[in-house]
C-alpha cells in the first residue's frame, strides 16, 4: 500500500534523487518490513554460525512474521503490521540481550524502532489517539533502561566469537542510526511536498474561484474586482466594456446537445482572444461574455468589436464534421467619470445588448437608441 502522501509537484520529479525519495515515501511500509526481514535473515546466519540456537529459532520466527507483514502491506492492512513490528523488535531485543549479553548492543534495537513508532503512528492515528504513540515511546524507553540495569553485570548463556561480537555491536548501532536518518529523511521529504502541494492546491482553488472551468476565462468574481480597481485609478481609466450574448444559443444545445454548445462556447472564446489580443474577457454566465478593452476610445473599441462580431458570424464551429454557425449581439459602453461601480457600466452595455436582441440580433449597439433608430444596421 502506498504511503498516504499528497501528489508530488512536477518540479520535484526532475532528479534521480527526487524520484528515489518519491518511491521510498510511497512504499515506505513495504520497504520497512522487507528490510526487517533481510536483517533477520542476516542475524539468522550469524546465530547459526555461532550455534546460538534459541536466537536461530527466534530469527526464523521473525522472518516468518515479516513475510506475513509484507503481504499485509500489499493488501493495505497497515495497523497489524505496525504493532507486529513493534512487538517483534521488543521481544527480540529482550531475548537476544538475555542470550548473548548486553555488550552485543542488541538492546539498542529498541531505539531503532522509535522513528517507526512515530512515523507510522502519525499516519495511522489522528487527534487524541496520537497520545498512544507517546505511551509506546515511554514504554520503549523504560524497557531500554530496564534491560540495561538488569543485564549490565549479567553473564550471558552464550559467548560469541571475538570477531562476531563487535560486528553485532556495530550492526545494532548502525540499525539505530540508519533508522533515525531514513525515517527523518522520508518525513522531511513528505512534509515539504505536502506543504508545496497545499500551496499549489490553494493557488488552484483561488484560480478556480476566479475562472470559468470550461473556457478558462475570468468569471464575475475575478472580473469585477479587476474592473473596480481600474475605475479607481483615474490616470488609466480610459476603457470600454462590451457585453456580448450568443444569439439563439438554446437552438444550438437543442440541435447538437450540450457538448456541441460547449464547443461553440470554447470556439467563441478562441475567436475573441484572436480578434482582441490582450483584452480581459469574462464569461458572465451561460452564453454571455463581457470584454474589457483598455486604453481605447469608443470609436476604436467599436471598430474592433464589430470586426469580432463579423468574424464570429462567418467562422463556424466544427463539431463532429458539422459546421455550427452562430451570431453574436454586442452592447458597448465607454467608461465615464460618473460611473462609480463596475456594475453601472456593465448594466448600460447589457441594456444596449438587449436592445440589439429585440431588433434583429447580430448587431453592435454603442449608443442609447429609441425604437426605429438602429445604428449600425444588422450585419450582412
Amino acid at each position: 500500500m502506498n504511503n498516504p502522501m499528497t501528489p508530488i509537484p512536477t518540479e520535484k520529479r526532475n532528479t534521480a534523487v527526487n524520484r528515489l525519495l518519491r518511491y521510498l515515501a510511497q512504499h515506505v511500509y513495504s520497504i520497512t518490513v522487507g528490510v526487517m526481514c533481510i536483517v533477520h535473515m542476516g542475524l539468522l546466519v550469524i546465530m547459526l554460525i555461532s550455534n546460538v540456537w534459541p536466537l536461530v529459532y527466534m530469527n526464523v520466527l521473525s522472518v516468518v512474521v515479516y513475510s506475513f507483514c509484507y503481504i499485509l502491506c500489499r493488501t493495505g492492512n497497515i495497523k497489524p503490521v505496525y504493532y507486529s513490528v513493534i512487538l517483534e523488535v521488543t521481544v527480540y531485543a529482550i531475548v537476544s540481550t538475555h542470550f548473548i549479553g548486553i555488550h552485543t548492543g542488541s538492546y539498542c534495537f529498541l531505539f531503532s524502532i522509535v522513528p517507526i513508532i512515530i512515523y507510522f503512528g502519525s499516519h495511522l492515528y489522528q487527534g487524541s489517539k496520537r497520545w498512544g504513540i507517546v505511551a509506546m515511546l515511554t514504554v520503549n524507553f523504560a524497557l531500554y533502561i530496564a534491560l540495561y540495569i538488569a543485564f549490565a553485570n549479567a553473564t550471558s548463556p552464550y559467548e560469541l566469537h571475538p570477531v562476531i561480537e563487535p560486528i553485532l555491536t556495530i550492526f545494532s548501532m548502525f540499525a539505530m542510526v540508519f533508522s533515525t536518518v531514513f525515517y527523518n529523511t522520508i518525513y522531511i521529504y513528505t512534509s515539504e511536498n505536502e506543504v508545496i502541494s497545499l500551496e499549489q492546491k490553494n493557488r488552484e482553488l483561488s484560480a478556480d474561484a476566479q475562472e470559468d472551468a470550461l473556457t478558462n476565462l475570468l468569471n464575475r468574481r475575478g472580473f469585477l474586482p479587476m474592473l473596480e480597481n481600474l475605475m479607481k485609478n483615474r490616470s488609466t481609466s480610459r476603457f470600454c466594456v462590451a457585453f456580448c450574448d450568443l444569439d439563439d444559443f438554446k437552438r444550438v444545445n437543442d440541435s447538437y446537445g450540450h457538448d456541441g454548445g460547449d464547443e461553440v462556447l470554447k470556439h467563441t472564446t478562441l475567436m475573441i482572444r484572436e480578434e482582441l489580443p490582450g483584452c480581459d474577457i469574462c464569461r458572465w454566465g451561460g452564453e454571455e461574455f463581457v470584454i474589457l478593452l483598455r486604453d481605447l476610445t469608443m470609436a476604436e473599441a467599436r471598430e474592433k468589436v464589430d470586426s469580432l462580431r463579423k468574424s464570429i458570424a462567418t467562422t463556424p464551429t466544427v463539431f463532429f464534421n458539422k459546421q455550427i454557425f452562430i451570431t453574436i449581439t454586442i452592447g458597448l459602453e465607454e467608461n465615464k467619470s460618473f460611473y462609480g461601480k463596475p456594475e453601472e457600466i456593465i448594466k448600460v452595455a447589457d441594456a444596449r445588448m438587449y436592445y440589439g436582441k429585440q431588433h434583429g440580433k447580430n448587431v453592435l449597439i454603442y449608443e442609447d437608441l429609441e425604437d426605429g433608430r438602429l445604428e449600425p444596421p444588422i450585419a450582412e
